[in-house]
């Protein structure tokens, strides 16, 4: 673990650069003109957790915007676990964390090859897209443990 300021990191592209493995790097920012500007010069994630409340979620729209085109996976306030074979998993992203952001390496989805996938992992009801709100407020045909539902959704939250 390292930590470093904004202006070393953002004067630095090494310290951009992913490591693999037990590594992890702190951005200690002072305004969040800094905050936002790091943000912008991330490159491509498997992976980006928010660690925030909900109060946190709706101050920072514009920050979560930026990161969530970063990502091939946006978790809010929990962890990045391994992948496995289910609908669920999206593992990839935008480049360099994989070479075509509409793949997901794992899956049954690994197949499509024409879109951009992103799950929210973790996410409060009213912040997901419409499209994925449990009520189903759009009435789409979604696929829900591998099978077409039009159904709205009764998930336990925690």
């Amino acid at each position: 673990m390292i930590k470093t300021n904004a202006e070393t990191f953002l004067n630095n592209p090494v310290l951009n650069e992913e490591v693999f493995g037990p590594f992890g790097i702190v951005v200690a920012c002072e305004t969040d003109e800094e905050l936002i500007k790091i943000t912008q010069q991330l490159k491509g994630q498997l992976t980006i957790t928010i660690a925030a409340t909900h109060e946190d979620v709706r101050d920072n729209t514009i920050l979560i915007n930026i990161l969530k085109d970063k990502c091939g996976r946006l978790l809010f306030n929990g962890m990045p676990t391994g992948v496995e074979v289910v609908y669920a998993m999206q593992h990839g992203g935008p480049f360099p964390s994989t070479t075509d952001s509409r793949f997901t390496s794992v899956g049954p989805d690994a197949v499509k090859r024409f879109v951009r996938p992103i799950s929210f992992q973790n996410w409060p009801d009213e912040f997901l897209p419409e499209e994925l709100k449990n009520d189903n407020p759009l009435q789409i045909s979604r696929i829900v443990d591998g099978a077409m539902n039009l159904e709205s959704l009764k998930l336990q939250t925690t």
